[in-house]
């Protein structure tokens, strides 16, 4: 498939759309994160996060929601959780989401945490400071995509954190994307057009149990 076919969209899609289909996306993940508290099982915040999504009358769901406490912020999107484990009192959480509004996917994580533990604080905080100097990369010389997460892994090592290259960021569109089988954002050459991918940031701690996540739309 070739790079105008990799980055079609659909009849309905409108660049207005995605961005409030992000916007709407972001408001959960937000909104959720503020209702997690410690004591909480991570199967508790899932359950949760169905009812923010209905609170605030999402089309469907496109994606399985993610909650991912503590040592499973290591879990890449299709590894499952291991066990269903409670949020301590000094911990670290993301919230992945994958919702359509308005016939129009968003995709946005965070990561969170709770108490005081500043390794966690300085990992959650590396996610999106890496997702934010990659974005501007992309702004600033219009590199492709495999180019993009090249700079991201010299990024988060500079920085002291490991690059988890499984997650390389996917396409969006009116729903349903997946009918264009574009692949992997880290595996696109050319640049990606603004409004229709995901940029995926997912960090590993060098030694100890836990990473962090950041995705938002390229845009």
């Amino acid at each position: 498939m070739d790079s105008v076919a990799k980055q079609a969209v659909g009849s309905k899609y409108v660049l207005e759309s995605m961005k409030y289909a992000r916007g709407k996306t972001w408001e959960v993940v937000d909104r959720l994160a503020e209702r997690i508290q410690p004591g909480m099982l991570e199967s508790e915040a899932t359950a949760l996060c169905k009812t923010v999504l209905n609170e605030l009358g999402m089309d469907r769901i496109w994606h399985p929601m993610l909650v991912r406490f503590g040592e499973n912020t290591l879990k890449t999107f299709k590894e499952r959780s291991d066990g269903d484990p409670q949020l301590k009192d000094d911990d670290i959480f993301f919230v992945d989401l994958g919702v359509v509004w308005d016939q129009h996917e968003g995709d946005a994580g965070a990561t969170f945490v709770v108490g005081n533990d500043a390794q966690m604080k300085a990992c959650a905080d590396a996610a999106k400071t890496v997702f934010d100097e990659v974005e501007q990369h992309w702004r600033s010389t219009r590199a492709g995509g495999k180019a993009l997460y090249d700079f991201a892994e010299r990024r988060a090592t500079a920085l002291g954190w490991r690059l988890n290259l499984d997650i390389k960021g996917h396409r969006v569109s009116d729903f349903p994307h997946a009918i264009y089988k574009a692949g992997d954002l880290g595996d696109f050459a050319d640049c990606p057009d603004t409004g229709l991918w995901i940029l995926e940031i997912q960090l590993a701690h060098p030694t100890r149990p836990f990473g962090s996540f950041y995705e938002d739309l390229l845009i």
